[in-house]
């Protein structure tokens, strides 16, 4: 597969993430149109939705953009302000806000422009779902 295919692809794949998630028309229409027009020839490298706000945070060559369809922004962040942070609590059964392992994916940057994409469990089930994300992270940061 081609270079020019192969972008087309992940867009394609990241448009059909997003038009899963149920969120207003007028956000999916945002989706549709501002954000694939945005990224109609980028090289995404991977993509991530958060299905109960409805962002989505896509994976660039040398930089991430948090999409937040509720407030029509688009932030962008270079890969070289970013830093993963993971807290294990299953040691501690007693963690007050009941989380077993959290995950962020945060910028070094002004407050009002900074990243925190958060990936958090409960459950034993669901820590390999969070370790496969911090993998995925750690593996795009180091490219």
């Amino acid at each position: 597969m081609g270079d020019e295919a192969y972008t087309q692809m992940k867009v394609q794949q990241y448009l059909d993430d997003v038009s899963r998630l149920d969120i207003p028309p007028s956000q999916t229409q945002w989706y549709n149109v501002d954000v694939a027009n945005m990224i109609a020839d980028t090289k995404i490298r991977g993509h991530e939705v958060d299905e109960s706000t409805g962002a989505s945070l896509l994976f660039l060559e040398r930089s991430c953009m948090l999409c937040c369809p509720e407030s029509g922004i688009m932030h962008h962040f270079p890969k070289h302000l970013l830093h993963c942070f993971v807290d294990d609590n299953r040691s501690k059964c007693d963690a007050a806000d009941g989380i077993l392992m959290r995950a962020e994916l945060f910028s070094i940057t002004p407050k009002g422009e900074q990243l925190a994409w958060e990936r958090c469990c409960r459950s034993e089930m669901e820590v390999p779902s969070v370790q496969n994300a911090v993998a995925r992270w750690l593996s795009w940061l180091n490219e």
